[in-house]
């Protein structure tokens, strides 16, 4: 049990020679090898190579040189599964079960990494160059990502060794619940899951609005429920006890002694780590009652959710965490004054918890000093989509859209043109090649017809056609909302079903007006924020890429080639060779003709499919 700062600091500095090989790269004779454990690299493969790896280690009598450690995410989730070497800091790249054996041998016993198997940008001839040195760290600052990738995430001991807990002693011995109100109004941090409200703000009105409740809460949406979105995830699989530590904080200044993370049941290695991180909080004293021996008792408790987009509007998740089914609740009253069974309750999502040990161990100044004028701080960014480098990147507020996809993310692949970047998932919009140098922000966001939203990037190339990308973000805003509102309810089918008809060239201009008309009432009329921004995806399409749309309408053709009811798939005879080939592949028999003579394709049978497309070696079909 720990009560004091001096059992703290023991096991800090116990802890600290533990880490110190790879957070300072010492060589104290041991090697630590990390093994990605997040999501991405798990399925990929990651446990075989941590099997495998502890098996010729033990072969090769390593047992007490080499400590083999299964972290959370790294963050180039393109290159998982991944594999570093410390001191060295040597980056292997796609690691496999396969290749394991040489680099045990080469590597961990005769001390020379094997360069053919590191990630490229990493060497640089015989020099093997740090992390930080690539394009793809080079410019990123990890707050809220500090310690994923680089301690385990299952000992609290390695947490501590990176100051974890520091910032809960501090303000539970030296801050009273106004200094901590004011150090986080002064950082300026803001809600990190979607409207970006100031968190200060948010924890002043808890604390002071109803200053006789019996019951206060502190929640956290840990449900990120945007297609593409891995961000707070990564958090809790990689940092649980950060979250921890902040929830704790946010209780004690609010004066609040109960806490909820709800966190969706498809997150099972999440789940597993944040329940361990609690019960092992709970071992040290740093969860329950009278931690470090103060009057502040603080317990925390995990409901899963069932993975309903709605239970990401506050009120609605808290709903849900009641027992209810989840739909949200009109507001006024808000949560700060009525919330988590009618109690004041402070929600914030886990990326906007995991910056606030920092916060107060820094200072307010610090964390002020990075971002922009009216947003400060990092943003945690999932990268996806059409681009090189997918997966998770934490970047200052300010950095500008093509900073992220063509340098840290490596631009685009096959060469192919940048044509749209879709922030904030169904609730935000997509941004267009001529504002790729817009400083990345709430407030710029929000001006070009987008959001930050939880930071959920997909980037799209010239082949993405943006009718169906609205379309396709309007089918998952269909299938998730509540049906608690008509606006909603019935509004986002009927936006659904004007591009559906617009993807099948059934439209006409009088439709792309009844379209914009219908996303601006459900804009003004939706009960909570699902519906309200549900036709952003719509409008920002139509305010960009309105050529598109015309296109669709007036010419009944997809300029992309994506929407198969305006696609004609044709062979030019002048390039066929008569191979037959694309004849065999045909799924529904639609292509005929004789050997060595130009084959045709039955248009009443062709589905589009594009088979014969991938399949002929002469570029002889083409859509159209």
């Amino acid at each position: 049990m720990i009560k004091t700062i001096a059992e703290l600091n023991a096991v800090k500095e116990q802890a600290a020679e533990v880490v110190k090989t790879r957070v300072d790269c010492v060589d104290n004779g041991i090697k630590d090898v990390l093994i990605c454990g997040g999501t991405g690299c798990d399925s990929s493969g990651s446990k075989k190579i941590v099997e495998c790896l502890k098996e010729e280690i033990a072969k090769a009598g390593l047992q007490d040189k080499v400590n083999v450690i299964t972290t959370g995410c790294f963050g180039l989730c393109a290159r998982g599964p991944i594999m570093i070497v410390y001191p060295e800091g040597s980056f292997y790249a796609h690691a496999s079960v396969d290749r394991i054996p040489e680099i045990v041998e080469e590597h961990l016993k005769n001390g020379n990494p094997v360069k053919k198997y590191l990630y490229e940008e990493t060497v640089d001839g015989d020099t093997i160059k740090s992390l930080n040195e690539t394009a793809f760290y080079a410019k990123q600052n990890r707050v809220a990502l500090r310690n994923c990738g680089v301690i385990d995430p299952e000992n609290i001991n390695e947490y501590i060794a990176r100051d974890g807990y520091q910032a809960l002693y501090k303000v539970l011995t030296s801050m009273s619940q106004d200094d901590v109100v004011n150090c986080i109004l002064d950082s300026g941090l803001r809600g990190r899951g979607g409207a970006g409200f100031p968190t200060g703000r948010k924890w002043q009105l808890a604390k002071d609005l109803v200053k006789d409740a019996d019951q206060k809460y502190v929640c956290c949406n840990a449900d990120e429920g945007d297609p593409g979105a891995f961000m707070d995830r990564s958090v809790l699989e990689g940092d649980p006890h950060a979250l921890i530590e902040a929830m704790a904080i946010a209780g004690y200044t609010i004066g609040a002694n109960q806490g909820y993370v709800y966190v969706r049941a498809e997150y099972p290695i999440a789940v597993r780590r944040l329940q361990k991180a609690i019960d092992q909080a709970e071992e040290q004293g740093l969860l329950g009652d009278n931690i470090f021996g103060t009057d502040f008792s603080f317990r925390l408790g995990l409901r899963l959710g069932a993975g309903a987009f709605v239970c990401g509007e506050e009120t609605a998740l808290m709903t849900s965490i009641e027992g209810n089914r989840g739909e949200p609740r009109p507001r006024p009253p808000f949560p700060a004054v009525k919330g988590l069974f009618d109690k004041p309750t402070v929600l914030n999502n886990v990326e906007t918890y995991a910056n606030i040990p920092q916060i107060i161990l820094n200072g307010a100044a610090w964390h002020a000093a990075m971002g922009t004028e009216k947003s400060k701080g990092t943003k945690v960014f999932a990268v996806g989509g059409k681009i090189n480098n997918t997966g998770l990147v934490e970047v200052p507020m300010g950095t500008t859209l093509r900073t992220v996809i063509e340098e840290i993310g490596g631009g685009i692949p096959n060469g192919k043109k940048f044509k749209a970047a879709q922030t904030g998932g169904p609730s935000g919009g997509c941004i267009p090649p001529e504002h790729m140098d817009i400083e990345i922000d709430y407030d710029n966001l929000i001006a070009i017809g987008s959001m930050m939203g939880s930071g959920g990037l997909i980037v799209m190339d010239e082949d993405n056609c943006m009718v169906d990308i609205a379309k396709f973000f309007l089918e998952f805003t269909v299938d998730e909302s509540c049906g608690k509102c008509t606006p909603c309810r019935i509004g986002t089918k009927r936006m659904y079903e004007m591009l559906e008809k617009i993807t099948q060239g059934k439209a006409t201009m009088e439709d792309l007006d009844k379209l914009e008309k219908l996303c601006y009432y459900i804009k003004d009329n939706a009960l909570c924020g699902l519906g309200q921004t549900a036709p952003n995806p719509v409008l920002s399409t139509l305010r960009y890429f309105k050529d598109e749309y015309i296109a669709h309408v007036q010419d009944k053709t997809c300029p992309a080639g994506v929407c198969k009811d305006l696609l004609k798939v044709t062979i030019i005879a002048d390039k066929c060779k008569g191979c037959s080939l694309c004849s065999k592949k045909c799924p529904v028999g639609a292509i005929s003709g004789e050997i060595k003579s130009p084959f045709v394709i039955d248009q009443d049978k062709c589905i589009k499919c594009g088979v014969c497309i991938d399949t002929c070696k002469f570029k002889a079909i083409v859509k159209a």
